[in-house]
Parts: C-alpha cells; sequence; structure tokens
C-alpha cells in the first residue's frame, strides 16, 4: 500500500522550486543582461531575413555565373 505524500514533501518540493526560480533570476539580472538582451533583439531581427539574404546571394550568384 502506498503511502500518501506528506506535508513535509510538498514544502520540500516547494521550496526547491522557489531555489531554481530564485538562482534563475539571479542569474538573469547579471553583470551581462543588457548585453544579452541586445543581442537577443538583434538575432529577432536578423532570423526572419537570414532566408531572405541567402536567397537574393544565391540568384545574384547564379546570375553573375551564368551571364558572365
Amino acid at each position: 500500500m502506498v503511502e500518501p505524500p506528506s506535508a513535509f514533501d510538498f514544502v520540500r518540493s516547494d521550496f526547491d522550486a522557489l531555489s531554481s526560480h530564485m538562482a534563475q533570476c539571479s542569474a538573469a539580472q547579471g553583470r551581462w543582461s543588457a548585453v544579452r538582451g541586445g543581442l537577443q533583439q538583434a538575432h529577432a531581427m536578423a532570423i526572419g531575413r537570414i532566408v531572405t539574404l541567402a536567397f537574393i546571394a544565391t540568384a545574384v550568384t547564379i546570375a553573375l555565373v551564368t551571364f558572365a
């Protein structure tokens, strides 16, 4: 027969979850958080244009090889 979890188990798991959350928040507000945020914004803007840029570069390369 399986015993139900005790109140201590719930408190312990809540404490572990809170500890993990606090560690993540502390790391997010570290010395490099502004740099990390700027890089994430630049990545978000660039990722949508990478496919377009690759297509244009390929088309220009094919055109140069074909007509040169």
